[in-house]
């Protein structure tokens, strides 16, 4: 994986992290509450996995925002 890639994860798993804890939701109560693996979603947010579009889409809706809002796309 390139270091651009790694980075991009980085700060998507970051984001993720900080929006669930911002919600005051463990990494278990989110994930139970919406279907996810606890450690799945553990990987994604240490940049360990590549995660799914479907997965990401999943997380977005749990945020009840968009998968670009979750991206952190520019708009």
């Amino acid at each position: 994986m390139q270091e651009e890639d790694l980075n991009s994860l980085k700060r998507l798993g970051a984001r993720i992290k900080k929006i669930r804890l911002a919600k005051k939701l463990t990494l278990c109560e989110f994930c139970y509450k919406n279907g996810l693996e606890p450690s799945t979603l553990s990987r994604i947010e240490k940049a360990v996995v590549e995660p799914k579009y479907l997965t990401l889409i999943k997380i977005a809706k749990a945020f009840n925002i968009s998968v670009g809002d979750l991206l952190g796309a520019e708009k």
